[in-house]
């Protein structure tokens, strides 16, 4: 096997243009970001995923999206269908929640199957606190600890039964803080044993394929580098306290919570100890610096990547998918035509787009 770039990277719109190809079947990434600005229609989407498979010439590649309901779905009106934000179906009664929970889960791995997506950003375990950023309140499922690894267990168990891979995020959580991790670093100066509960949700979930990681300073701990790029926090909390060992993406370095040229990120990110990292914003002159940057990926991100491969291996059958959708529809009621009010990711690449003009 050539060399695997530790980088889930993205291309900048609905196809591959000549340069993109030439980048992506040199640096050989472990895969391929997808966002608003790739998607146009379903057979377009599908073609472009082909085309993503066929350039870096891998069937084994990440095809990743953050599909998680509410805001934060790049598969949208009226070729897909509405699903809730993670805070709608926490507050739903327990029994409620749970079974809105499987029934959400189950039909976005439904729609991402179809289209050959097998890994999804979700869920969100961060959480709610009254300072919550505005850029995660609809994205927790609870302020309730017992409800978030209730509602997260359901998901994740869920998506693995339907053969894609969910993410968890952000580890080690930070719900605490009110600062936007796209615009600016947040940071915890909470005592370690005060943040045992907003840890525990990931360290019950802990056997999930693959987790992404915070770009939060814990002071505690480290008390100058964002977890995604502090050794100490990934080995004490991520590693250690929460015992993760799925394979460990960062969360975007393109977000201004991280400073230095894309490839000094991506560099610093994995020497840290995250097994790969993820990219966004399509450009490829940071790609290249991102490539030109990294080594290869290690022996123990190969061991945790063949293992989350087994999920999306599964042979699945999703039988009878309007009648899941309509007890689905039935629990959670009405949803809010979709807004990109703050849909993140997005946000980031309108603003660094016109930042560069």
């Amino acid at each position: 096997m050539d060399a695997i770039l530790p980088a889930i990277l993205s291309c900048h719109g609905t196809t591959l243009t000549d340069e993109e190809k030439r980048f992506f079947s040199k640096a050989n990434p472990l895969g391929i970001n997808l966002f608003a600005r790739n998607i146009s229609s379903k057979t377009q989407l599908k073609n472009l995923i082909k085309e993503c498979r066929e350039t870096i010439g891998r069937d084994d590649l990440i095809i990743a999206i953050d599909q998680e309901g509410g805001r934060v779905r790049r598969l949208v009106e009226p070729e897909y269908r509405s699903y809730a934000a993670a805070i709608t179906l926490g507050a739903l009664p327990p029994h409620e929640a749970e079974e809105a929970c499987r029934l959400h889960s189950r039909l976005i791995a439904a729609d991402l199957r179809e289209l050959g997506i097998n890994v999804n950003y979700a869920p969100v375990l961060d959480t709610l606190y009254p300072e919550t950023s505005p850029a995660l309140i609809s994205r927790c499922f609870s302020s309730d600890t017992k409800t978030i690894i209730r509602l997260g267990k359901t998901c994740v168990d869920e998506y693995i039964s339907c053969g894609i891979c969910p993410c968890i995020k952000h580890m080690p959580g930070h719900g605490r803080t009110h600062a936007d991790p796209h615009l600016n670093l947040p940071r915890l100066d909470t005592p370690l044993d005060e943040l045992a509960p907003d840890f525990s949700p990931f360290r019950q979930l802990n056997y999930s394929p693959l987790g992404m990681t915070a770009h939060v300073v814990v002071a505690a701990v480290d008390d100058t580098a964002p977890v995604t790029q502090s050794k100490k926090a990934i080995d004490t909390i991520i590693r250690g306290l929460i015992g993760f060992d799925g394979l460990l993406i960062s969360d975007a370095i393109d977000m201004k919570a991280l400073s230095g040229s894309s490839g000094e990120k991506a560099l610093r990110s994995l020497e840290a100890g995250c097994d790969c990292i993820c990219y966004t914003l399509g450009q490829l002159d940071e790609m290249q610096d991102i490539a030109d940057n990294c080594h290869p990926m290690t022996d123990y991100a190969l061991e945790r990547w063949q293992k989350a491969k087994k999920v999306w291996n599964k042979k699945v059958l999703f039988a009878n998918s309007d009648k899941t959708a309509q007890n689905y529809q039935q629990l959670i009621g009405k949803i809010p035509p979709y807004q990109e009010t703050y849909d993140a990711t997005e946000v980031l690449n309108k603003l660094l787009n016109k930042e560069k003009k």
